[in-house]
């Protein structure tokens, strides 16, 4: 049965929690690392490194996946997944510059978490099929002679089109936590390698739990 749960913390506005794991970190990281250069390498035709990269990728996500429900209490999807009415009820919060304190992700960021993860597995798996049936390499070459000419060339631009439509969610991911960072008065990035978060000795904090 799922319930969510507001609390005051009782430690000083000093006081610091670990929130982000270092699987988590290094998933983060790795995957911007990652992607950055699978988008070169792409862009400048080096198709070795492009797949080498694209398959490590892959891994990586994979094992974001499994995290999200054997990880750490803020790595499990199960603490972010927000009802409707609280995500738009955050938003308007942030939009006048009074947002809701929440020690993982926000409603607003999970909202994104989840959007750049489906919009990355659409990327993997395009971008797979595009090697399969054009580059006739790869796990999914056995499609080579099982789809249309048609079909092969919908999957590399479907491929590039997302690729691209990354940048835009990354861009409003950076917004996000340019903006996050100010009303909350908190250094996310450095959150983000760190692992630790400031608990917040006047603003409620929020987070979401499942229990059995």
């Amino acid at each position: 049965m799922n319930s969510m749960q507001s609390f005051e913390p009782q430690a000083s506005g000093n006081q610091t929690k670990l929130v982000w794991d270092r699987f988590l970190r290094f998933f983060h990281w790795t995957l911007v690392l990652g992607f950055a250069t699978a988008f070169i390498s792409g862009e400048v035709h080096a198709s070795t490194i492009h797949a080498l990269v694209g398959y490590m990728l892959c891994v990586l996500l994979v094992a974001r996946v499994y995290w999200g429900f054997k990880g750490g209490e803020y790595a499990r999807f199960r603490s972010f997944i927000f009802p409707v009415g609280e995500v738009l009820t955050y938003m308007r919060a942030m939009l006048k510059g009074n947002p809701g304190h929440y020690l993982g992700h926000n409603p607003a960021g999970a909202l994104m978490v989840f959007t750049l993860l489906g919009v990355l597995v659409a990327i993997f798996v395009s971008g797979l099929l595009t090697q399969g049936t054009i580059d006739f390499e790869g796990p999914l070459v056995f499609l080579a002679n099982r789809v249309s000419d048609d079909a092969s060339y919908a999957f590399r631009h479907l491929h590039e089109f997302l690729t691209h439509a990354v940048l835009v969610l990354v861009g409003l991911h950076l917004l996000g936590v340019l903006v996050g960072s100010i009303q909350h008065k908190e250094n996310l990035v450095r959150a983000m390698l760190t692992g630790k978060k400031l608990v917040p000795s006047q603003s409620a904090t929020n987070r979401k739990t499942n229990e059995e």
